[in-house]
């Protein structure tokens, strides 16, 4: 993108393209400031104070207007700027003449749930502020949950207090205001023109490039915090005779360069567990309760250890939990439900494609709290039962997790029927 010379004579105008409310203000500076700076958070702040009472357009103001509020260079401002525009809080429009005028677009900020579940954003946001400060921020947005297996929802619905009308045509209206938000564009650690003039010809061509390979570039490089100069290494590592990318060694590239700087560790991630507006309400004392609790509040590696007996878990295990968790978006709780499943069914074996089988298949579900993986497991393995011969009832249950209802009693499985399993969950991802 080429420099465009400012002057603080430049003139600028803001426009308000969404809602802004005083939970956006906290948002912003909470989870936005320790990313992208104090000076980018004040910009937009007095953007935002730019605006006419009815908060969708202000006044025409020079550059030096923003000096005097901000007390800082301008500079400075062009780069907090840049910093609102690559993590989708605005847009600028330039229209060039004697005296340059642009145009400022805010945008609203993501919601505390979706930044805290977004994976570059998180890891980025852990790795300024620590762990400490890191975990006050999840329980300061944590929506308290009270149990209501007592009460009676007694919600008046729409029909029930509204008369039917007859309609009368109305055209779509437009441009009435609405929260928007831009697609997070976080400011990227690599120089792209940099990095595709570092492939010989012979080696790359239109789509080796895509939007696709793009993206998954840049999170890789927040994730495991590589720059130009190493990613050229790491992409030339996973060139296809086609031309093309293989994603899946590119993520191993990553991972084991991490590793290797790291001293062996993997990104702090695999060390989270299962958000707090993601848990169950306390209160409940059943046993099924009781392990949903333990797989909400053990951290993925913690959980793999503890079925280990306390030895360390292998790479391998390590790495596919880590995907389950960044390329499968999976959350830490419902990821030890997996394990705890797998392991289970599997004669004590995270087998990689039953892992990914079952994993692609949640997330198509939208499958986020213990809960509801706990329900998805009883769900698939009756549908198994139900598949094969009907089940003997015996003493052990082995074969099954812990909170499963104590009427669901099974054989163990013979390979044959292990394989018939597997061919099921194939069947519920496609």
């Amino acid at each position: 993108m080429t420099k465009i010379s400012i002057l603080p004579a430049d003139t600028y105008i803001v426009i308000n393209r969404s809602i802004l409310n005083d939970n956006d203000r906290k948002v912003l500076t909470m989870l936005y400031q320790p990313i992208i700076g104090a000076n980018a958070i004040s910009l937009y702040f007095v953007l935002w104070s730019d605006l006419d009472t009815r908060e969708v357009m202000g006044l025409e103001y020079t550059h030096h207007h923003l000096i005097s509020k901000m007390k800082v260079r301008l500079n400075e401002i062009v780069e907090a700027r840049e910093q609102l525009e690559a993590i989708g809080l605005l847009k600028t429009y330039l229209k060039k003449g004697n005296v340059n005028t642009y145009v400022y677009e805010l945008y609203s900020p993501v919601s505390a749930s979706e930044f805290l579940n977004n994976p570059s954003l998180s890891v980025v946001l852990y790795g300024n502020i620590g762990k400490v400060e890191y975990d006050k921020l999840i329980h300061y947005f944590t929506i308290p949950k009270i149990k209501l297996t007592d009460y009676e929802d007694i919600t008046a619905s729409f029909s029930d207090v509204f008369v039917s009308v007859p309609a009368t045509g109305h055209d779509y209206i437009e441009d009435i205001v609405k929260r928007n938000k831009l697609d997070l564009k976080m400011k990227s650690k690599i120089d792209f023109d940099q990095l595709i003039e570092s492939i010989p010809k012979d080696m790359k061509n239109d789509r080796t490039f895509n939007d696709d390979v793009i993206n998954l570039i840049n999170q890789l490089s927040f994730i495991y915090d590589i720059d130009t100069m190493v990613m050229q290494s790491l992409v030339r590592n996973t060139l296809t005779e086609r031309c093309t990318i293989d994603k899946e060694s590119l993520r191993k590239e990553c991972r084991n360069y991490y590793q290797f700087e790291e001293g062996g560790n993997l990104p702090t991630i695999v060390f989270r567990s299962q958000p707090e507006y993601l848990r169950s309400p306390i209160g409940d004392t059943s046993k099924r309760a009781k392990m949903a609790y333990n797989f909400e509040t053990t951290t993925p590696y913690d959980f793999l250890k503890s079925k280990y007996d306390n030895a360390e878990p292998t790479r391998r295990d390590l790495r596919l939990i880590e995907s389950l968790i960044i390329d499968q978006e999976l959350k830490p709780g419902v990821v030890n439900v997996l394990i705890d499943y797998v392991l289970k069914i599997n004669n004590n074996k995270l087998t990689r494609g039953l892992v990914e089988t079952i994993a692609g298949h949640w997330r198509r579900l939208g499958i986020e709290t213990v809960e509801e993986a706990m329900n998805i497991v009883q769900k698939e393995h009756k549908k198994y039962r139900n598949k094969v011969d009907k089940p003997v009832k015996v003493t052990s249950k082995e074969n099954v997790p812990e909170w499963f209802d104590k009427e669901i009693e099974i054989k163990e499985p013979s390979a044959e029927e292990k394989a018939e399993l597997e061919s099921i969950l194939r069947k519920f991802s496609e």
